[in-house]
């Protein structure tokens, strides 16, 4: 299953595999040059194929957790200020996709949203320090019934060049439910209250919408 916004670049990548493969089986004659040529291009489509791909994702909604927004490793679990919309500290989890990750963005957290705005940028590498302030982004709040507001951002890397946002101010959203794409890009920030329980280490691997970020604080916790 492949990501909507995926339908037109693997058509344009179709359609030149097929013709590669046509032009160098009629008019290529060195054959090691022909091969490499064919092979080249079904190689560039199966990339294109594995970057869009869409799996699947069941999940049963709950409101004790936030899970993965999206595929890769964190790179990032610090206390920071969130100066565009809090205005105050909050637990900033960061997470970085690799080419061969899904580039899925999914919701985190069931809720209502209150908050979301796109941002123009520059495409520094993900693991910048500025990529969060400085790159193409979007911003995305979503108010959820244990954790308050939180926030996520979809950031640009270097080789991204168009971030996809479904998220719409005042809409209900549920846990593990489609909220866009980065197009070739690289890293999620997830911003949440101070209380809360990090679930993740750094260089973990996590699963979008499978992966527990993190809980509610537990009694002893507290």
């Amino acid at each position: 299953m492949f990501h909507k916004e995926g339908k037109n670049i693997i058509l344009i990548a179709f359609f030149l595999t097929v013709v590669t493969v046509f032009v160098a089986h009629f008019y290529i004659t060195p054959q090691w040059l022909r091969l490499t040529l064919q092979l080249t291009a079904l190689a560039f489509l199966i990339l294109i194929l594995q970057f869009f791909r869409n799996p699947k994702r069941l999940v049963t909604p709950n409101f004790d957790e936030i899970l993965a927004p999206v595929d890769g490793k964190v790179v990032v679990i610090e206390e920071v200020e969130e100066t565009e919309y809090f205005k105050e500290k909050r637990k900033q989890v960061s997470i970085f996709m690799s080419p061969l990750n899904v580039h899925v963005t999914r919701y985190a957290a069931s809720g209502t949203i209150t908050f979301s705005k796109y941002h123009p940028g520059k495409y520094l590498v993900a693991w910048h320090p500025k990529s969060s302030t400085d790159n193409e982004r979007t911003t995305v709040v979503i108010h959820t019934p244990k954790f308050g507001e939180i926030l996520y951002r979809q950031i640009a890397g270097a080789l991204a060049r168009r971030i996809v946002n479904y998220a719409e101010e005042g809409e209900p959203v549920v846990q593990g439910q489609d909220a866009g794409f980065i197009k070739f890009g690289s890293r999620v920030d997830l911003f949440l209250p101070l209380d809360s329980k990090i679930c993740v280490g750094l260089n973990q691997k996590v699963t979008g919408a499978k992966t527990c970020i993190a809980m509610l604080p537990s009694k002893d916790d507290q």
